[in-house]
């Protein structure tokens, strides 16, 4: 994990603007938002379905880093008063607190753009219909139909008690479509997988996205400020919907431990293939923080 977040803080660094070019208030806001922070767990997912299909690591950098991209715009975008209006973001002040409200909506545009800007500069897969595919990928996990519809969804809920089934309907989109995406991506980097490979590795990745909330909401409600390095609670203040107050802190630790189960069980016949899947699975679900 350490030379995974090491190596990625190095290609993100490498990939944005300098901050000293023109517009330098904007590409020094852009860095800001993306480096020196975060778990990496995307890329972490990322290089973990690149193991599985023997992908060059040079290929799954660049693709790793257009999916942290993605997920740095929408922390930008998500932290902004309009939104959630939240004050501190991996242990710093947010964006446009730190900038302002201008900037931080610029830094998401920006951010978005780049992210297909890489992987339309690069060679990452074996064809250039695979490739292509990539790219409509993303488009889709980051749109409407992934993390962006997931986010609406959210802010129209906000203040109501959601079903599992609708709480399930929401985070597939909100936080799951990206975390599929970072999968599905770094698998394309390498050899293509059978039809059959490809949906079980699809299930492994659902599973995780969705755990990865549950654990999410869990630690929301429970940890602290200091470590989570946001706001702790803050869910519960705005009346957000979560896997908390619809099941209960037990129940829904619970939940997570079986879609860690599923996960693993959907990675069954890759064997050794599979091992960096299955450790992230279990670092998803046992973090502390």
């Amino acid at each position: 994990m350490g030379a995974i977040q090491a190596r990625m803080e190095a290609a993100l660094a490498r990939l944005l603007p300098d901050a000293h070019s023109v517009p330098a208030r904007l590409h020094e806001a852009m860095r800001y938002a993306t480096l020196m922070g975060g778990k990496r767990v995307r890329p972490l997912l990322g290089f973990a379905a690149g193991a599985l299909s023997g992908a060059p690591a040079e290929r799954v950098e660049v693709v790793a880093a257009a999916v942290e991209l993605i997920h740095a715009y929408s922390l930008v975008h998500d932290d902004m008063p309009c939104m959630d209006n939240d004050v501190l973001r991996r242990g710093k002040p947010t964006v446009h607190l730190e900038f302002d409200q201008a900037t931080a909506l610029l830094v998401g545009d920006a951010l978005q753009a780049l992210a297909f800007q890489i992987l339309g500069e690069h060679r990452l897969a074996e064809s250039d219909a695979t490739q292509l595919e990539m790219v409509k990928t993303l488009a889709l996990a980051a749109g409407s139909r992934g993390m962006a519809g997931g986010q609406a969804i959210d802010l129209e809920a906000t203040g109501k008690l959601l079903q599992l089934p609708e709480l399930e309907a929401m985070h597939i989109r909100k936080t799951g479509a990206l975390i599929r995406a970072a999968v599905v991506l770094g698998a394309s980097c390498g050899a293509a997988l059978e039809r059959g490979e490809s949906e079980h590795l699809d299930r492994y990745a659902k599973c995780v996205g969705l755990a990865f909330q549950v654990v999410d909401d869990v630690l929301d409600a429970g940890a602290s400020t200091a470590m989570l390095g946001k706001t702790a609670g803050k869910d519960s203040k705005q009346r957000k919907p979560t896997y908390v107050s619809a099941l209960g802190a037990p129940r829904a630790r619970a939940l997570a431990e079986e879609l860690r189960g599923e996960a693993h069980a959907a990675l069954d016949g890759f064997g050794e293939r599979a091992r960096r899947l299955h450790e992230v699975a279990d670092f998803i679900v046992l973090r502390k923080f």
